[in-house]
């Protein structure tokens, strides 16, 4: 049965949540600063309790379904998301980013990928609509996504790297300065209009989106091919990301085992979309064209509990593990916040 949602609903939702991240990115704009931890922590809340009262509402409007589906999907996009972070450190790190504008940064990010995920979104709703058999395709990609997740091989690194491949080719198409000029990208040198190291960074962390994109769009479509809620998971996922970066701090480098959890998610959806492709099969060269009948659909409610402690899970066994490394002397994790005094080239 298909969404069926009022249209007043639909549409007051997007608004809503285009002028809060409005809202969010003015206030950035107007007063650049570090934010503290407490502030981090009110904002995370606000964002999460925010995605709950949607939650219900889809309950009262939609039923209990679509309102799990939406939780689900939230709760996958929120888990992606944070792996998001670890590669914005080191961008970051790397570009010597000053904290005091990396909100306006990470927020430019979250403006990228709302747009960049919109379009596959759009794509992707159209493909299953006319394709059935692309939950193959999806299915078997989460499945090779999930094996990179958990055995990286220095993955997060890697993805940097090709980022200094866009980097250099920046570099040599347009004049860029060797210094920030505050939040700026454009700057005058020696009287000469340049463009700043912003830009690089603006781009890196484009092409991280991108990249996430790819990953994450397939990963929801397993759990809802509701385009709506598609896009309201992701905008919901993506609005408190900016400030979770802030409110984790160091902890994202003590959190060693949730790539294991983030892995497990994602073969467990793989698994889902292969499954839910054996059930409604049209390849005639599987089962004859015909529905595999015995092939299990796996549903949202338990989705959701596999998300939550896969999740939970990885989360403990990091902070346990980081524990016991500190109660023997051992850590000496540097901290994580792209505070790296290097030279931004």
């Amino acid at each position: 049965m298909d969404l069926d949602l009022p249209l007043w609903f639909e549409v007051g939702s997007l608004v809503i949540l285009t002028l809060i991240l409005i809202a969010d990115l003015l206030l950035i704009l107007k007063r650049p600063h570090i934010p503290s931890a407490k502030e981090s922590t009110l904002w995370v809340v606000f964002y999460v309790v925010l995605a709950l009262i949607f939650a219900g509402l889809m309950w009262i409007f939609a039923g209990g379904e679509y309102a799990g589906q939406f939780v689900a999907g939230w709760l996958t996009e929120y888990s992606l998301s944070i792996d998001n972070l670890f590669v914005f450190v080191l961008i970051m790190t790397q570009f010597a980013v000053p904290r005091r504008y990396q909100q306006e940064v990470l927020m430019v990010g979250i403006i990228i990928a709302l747009v960049l995920r919109g379009i596959f979104i759009m794509i992707g709703a159209a493909v299953i609509e006319e394709f059935s058999w692309i939950f193959y395709i999806f299915g078997a990609f989460l499945v090779w996504t999930a094996w990179r997740q958990a055995f990286p091989g220095g993955d997060h690194d890697d993805d940097v790297q090709r980022e200094n491949f866009i980097v250099r080719v920046l570099r040599r198409t347009i004049d860029i300065s060797d210094t920030y000029d505050g939040a700026k990208i454009r700057t005058v040198v020696a009287g000469k209009k340049m463009w700043t190291p912003m830009i690089i960074v603006f781009v890196a962390i484009g092409v991280t989106d991108l990249l996430f994109a790819i990953d994450s769009i397939p990963a929801i479509f397993g759990i809802t091919q509701s385009p709506f809620i598609v896009f309201t998971a992701n905008i919901f996922a993506l609005m408190g990301l900016r400030q979770l970066y802030f409110l984790l701090g160091d902890l994202l480098d003590r959190l060693r085992y949730l790539h294991y959890g983030i892995a497990f998610i994602l073969a467990f959806i793989g698994l889902k979309l292969v499954f839910h492709a054996m059930h409604v099969n049209e390849l005639p060269f599987i089962n004859g064209g015909e529905p595999i009948e015995w092939a299990p659909e796996i549903s949202t409610w338990m989705s959701l509990g596999v998300i939550i402690v896969s999740m939970v899970v990885a989360t403990i066994a990091s902070l346990i593990a980081s524990a016991r490394d500190k109660w023997n002397g051992l850590d000496a994790a540097p901290a994580a916040d792209g505070s790296s005094e290097s030279e931004a080239h």
